[in-house]
């Protein structure tokens, strides 16, 4: 909590950066210390944020974190950047399990932490004048994205109920996604696949840009950003019998041609992958730092935005293993 409360950028910071004015961020959080269910600890991350004063601000946004309580801090500051820091950010932690481990015995609390809440703070939100409500987003990161799908039943109640979502590196298990993914458009690749015509959810693998960018995304975007190379998103008890689409089709530009699909040894692959996704070079494998600011601007578009100050925060916020 301590880390995700006191290292965010202040107003002038951002500024700094962006060359343009901007406010103090909020930021809300609540531990596994702060309450004994997922229930009352949003009640009080919801009770903090107000009293912060994070439902007066234009853009919120509902984090739901990995395993350990963790918000990414490229994606936490890049949306402060982007939004100019007239933004809140409300999260909470659920486990102190790293994410893998957390997958195996606490999947079920990730689910209700982020379903928990999201409905919390939807339901302060649906209160507040039409006129006056902040646009209210959504980020997920790994196990987070799992959590965070959990609290919307499809596409259309994330339209109907936010501005947008963020969904980062998702693995393959996460419900929405494959009902996205699987049921994605004729002739869309499974590294990038387009759904109904990306009238509302997008994929991309490159952060800053998706392969409809000619064709107008109103109304409420959902962004899932997937690389080509993180064995996160890929692996899938499935490999051990059945060769996957992304092995038929034309590879990631990170992924060798020399790759194929073998029964049981591609599976155990890219589990061994699995060992060293985390600490990839950034743009590869499971390390998304950096591209966070870029993928903002696509969900959020905010007003006479220019690519330099993205480019700069790309470089700012980048992590290296």
């Amino acid at each position: 909590p301590e880390t995700f409360l006191g290292r965010g950028p202040t107003s002038a910071a951002i500024e700094e950066l962006t060359g343009r004015p901007a406010l103090e961020p909020i930021r809300a959080y609540a531990g596994l210390s702060n309450a004994a269910d997922a229930e009352d600890r949003a009640a009080l991350a919801v009770a903090d944020l107000d009293r912060a004063g994070g439902f007066d601000r234009e853009h919120l946004l509902v984090v739901t974190t990995t395993g350990t309580g963790w918000v990414e801090p490229s994606a936490a500051s890049g949306f402060e950047h982007v939004t100019g820091g007239d933004s809140a950010i409300v999260a909470m932690q659920y486990s102190h399990l790293a994410s893998w481990l957390s997958f195996l015995v606490d999947a079920a609390r990730a689910r209700e932490a982020g379903r928990a809440l999201f409905d919390a703070v939807y339901r302060h939100w649906s209160t507040l004048p039409s006129d006056e409500r902040p646009e209210l987003y959504v980020f997920g990161e790994s196990l987070g994205s799992f959590g965070g799908e959990e609290a919307f039943s499809g596409e259309l109640d994330l339209a109907n109920r936010t501005s947008g979502a963020l969904f980062v590196g998702p693995p393959n298990f996460n419900p929405l996604y494959r009902d996205f993914v699987d049921g994605r458009d004729r002739g869309s690749p499974e590294i990038e696949p387009v759904y109904r015509d990306g009238r509302i959810v997008r994929f991309t693998t490159y952060a800053g840009r998706t392969p409809l960018d000619d064709r107008a995304w109103s109304g409420s975007r959902v962004l899932y950003l997937q690389h080509a190379s993180d064995p996160v998103t890929w692996w899938s008890p499935n490999l051990l019998l059945s060769r996957p689409d992304w092995l038929e089709e034309e590879r990631g530009s990170d992924v060798p041609d020399s790759m194929h699909w073998i029964p049981f040894v591609s599976f155990l692959q890219v589990s061994a992958d699995l060992a060293s996704a985390f600490s990839t070079q950034p743009a590869h494998g499971h390390n998304f730092s950096g591209e966070h600011a870029a993928a903002w601007v696509t969900v959020v578009q905010p007003a006479a935005w220019t690519d330099e100050p993205t480019e700069r925060l790309r470089l700012e916020l980048r992590r290296f293993p």
